[in-house]
C-alpha cells in the first residue's frame, strides 16, 4: 500500500469516528425511553395520529365527497393501515360494509356526533390524552367528549356490566408494551368514514409500544366471529405533540348534528 492511499484511508477513518462521535449521543436520546414513577414507560401526555385512517383504514384513492363541496368535501388519498390491507369479512357482513359506504354521509356514527369506538377514536384526526396511574390509565378523547378507563388493577377482567361505544378496557404491561384488552361494545361504531363495522361481540387486542420518547406503534387485533373470519390487525404510529401547553380540546359536536338526527321531526321537516 502506498503513502497517498494510506493517508487517503486514515483521514477516512477519522472523518467516520468524528461523524460516529457526534451522531451516537443523538441516537441515543431518540431511542431513550421515558420511564414513570413504577419503571413502565411514562405514557403521559398529548399523542396525535397522522394520516388518513379515520377516511378509510384501507389504501384508498382520492375520490368526491358531497355535491357542492368542491375540494374541501373531497375525499384525500392514502395508504391504508390495516396490515395486508384485506379485512376478511363475511358475505353478509361485507354486503353490509358496502351498504354503508353508501350511505356514509348520513349513517356514519362520527357524523352524527356519536362516539367513535375503539380503536377508531386513536386515529380520528384530532388530538388524545393518556393520563397514566399504576392501577388506571385514563385516554380522553376531544371529538363527542370520549374517554375511557383502563383497568391495570383486575388479575380477572370482568365482564362489561353493558354494552357501550366505548366498551371496557383491561391492561397489562408486557415488557415496555402496554397490553389492552377491550370488550363489551354495542355493535353500533364504525372503524372510519368508508363503512368498515363490526358486530357486538368484537374484542379488540391494543398494543402500545414507545419507539422513543415522543412516539408509539400502535397496533390493535379486531376479533369477531359475527362479522369476519379471522382476526386482522391495523397498525400505525402515534406522535407526542411538542408545543408548549398542548391541550385537549372538547369538540362538542352534537349542535352541529342536531338536524340531520332530529329533522324529520319538525313539524316542516328539513329532511
Amino acid at each position: 500500500m502506498n503513502d497517498r492511499l494510506r493517508r487517503v484511508l486514515v483521514a477516512v477513518a477519522a472523518l467516520f469516528a468524528v461523524v460516529s462521535l457526534a451522531v451516537s449521543p443523538v441516537a441515543a436520546q431518540t431511542a431513550a425511553v421515558s420511564r414513570a414513577f413504577d419503571g413502565h414507560p411514562d405514557l403521559n401526555g398529548v399523542w396525535q395520529a397522522i394520516g388518513t385512517a379515520h377516511w378509510d383504514i384501507q389504501d384508498h384513492p382520492a375520490s368526491a365527497g358531497p355535491a357542492d363541496t368542491g375540494a374541501i368535501g373531497a375525499i384525500p388519498p392514502g395508504q391504508g393501515v390495516v396490515v395486508g390491507n384485506e379485512i376478511p369479512y363475511q358475505p353478509q357482513a361485507l354486503e353490509q360494509k358496502q351498504q354503508n359506504f353508501e350511505n356514509r354521509w348520513t349513517d356514519d356514527p362520527e357524523i352524527k356526533c356519536f362516539m367513535p369506538g375503539v380503536p377508531r377514536a386513536t386515529y380520528l384526526p384530532y388530538p388524545f390524552r393518556i393520563i397514566q396511574g399504576d392501577k388506571k390509565i385514563m385516554m380522553v378523547y376531544g371529538f363527542a367528549e370520549a374517554n375511557r378507563t383502563i383497568h391495570m388493577d383486575k388479575e380477572n377482567p370482568e365482564q362489561a356490566p353493558i354494552d357501550t361505544w366505548m366498551g371496557r378496557s383491561h391492561g397489562q404491561w408486557d415488557g415496555d408494551t402496554l397490553v389492552v384488552d377491550v370488550h363489551g361494545f354495542n355493535g353500533q361504531a364504525w372503524f372510519d368514514r368508508a363503512g368498515n363495522h363490526a358486530s357486538y361481540a368484537l374484542v379488540v387486542r391494543e398494543r402500545y409500544t414507545p419507539m422513543g420518547p415522543n412516539a408509539i406503534m400502535y397496533e390493535a387485533t379486531m376479533e369477531d366471529p359475527n362479522t369476519f373470519t379471522a382476526p386482522w390487525t391495523i397498525r400505525l404510529p402515534l406522535y407526542r405533540r411538542l408545543e408548549e401547553n398542548a391541550q385537549v380540546l372538547e369538540f362538542k359536536c352534537v349542535e352541529y348534528s342536531e338536524d340531520l338526527l332530529y329533522g324529520h321531526l319538525r313539524r316542516e321537516p328539513t329532511r
